[in-house]
């Protein structure tokens, strides 16, 4: 199995490793029998994610893409984060190998996940904005 040299990068030396303390949006997604778990946490002031760290239980792939994906939406308008895709994320890292694609579903997922736990907090029905946060298709 070949990883470019961007997922190592985030895989030796992970970005944003760690949690948030009084986190504006948490989302955990992933399961403890395919082995990858997510959490995902997000500071949000004005409708824009200042702070964005996370938490991974799992293979190299799956710190690399959680690394990734809390980069691509540090900074960004919630409505922007919220069109994160996992072939964004994958592209970011210059690809993944076939058997590694769930990894960047469930760092999706988990963005998704913490934007619903925010709304959810704000009084918000998170369903239409966010949609449903499913399981990665390894997982289930």
């Amino acid at each position: 199995m070949l990883y470019s040299e961007k997922v190592m990068e985030h895989f030796a030396s992970p970005h944003n490793v760690g949690e948030l303390e009084n986190a504006d949006g948490i989302g955990e997604v992933g399961n403890a029998k395919c082995g990858d778990i997510m959490k995902m946490y997000l500071k949000i002031d004005n409708n824009v994610i200042t702070d964005a760290k996370f938490k991974t239980f799992g293979c190299g792939a799956a710190i690399a893409t959680s690394s990734m994906a809390t980069d691509m939406v540090k900074g960004k308008p919630v409505s922007e984060a919220l069109k994160l895709t996992n072939k964004a994320v994958v592209e970011a890292l210059d690809g993944l190998p076939a058997q590694k694609l769930h990894c960047s579903v469930l760092a999706e997922q988990a963005i998704r996940s913490a934007l619903s736990d925010y709304y959810t907090r704000q009084g918000i029905d998170p369903l239409p904005i966010v949609g449903e946060i499913g399981e990665c298709a390894s997982c289930s």
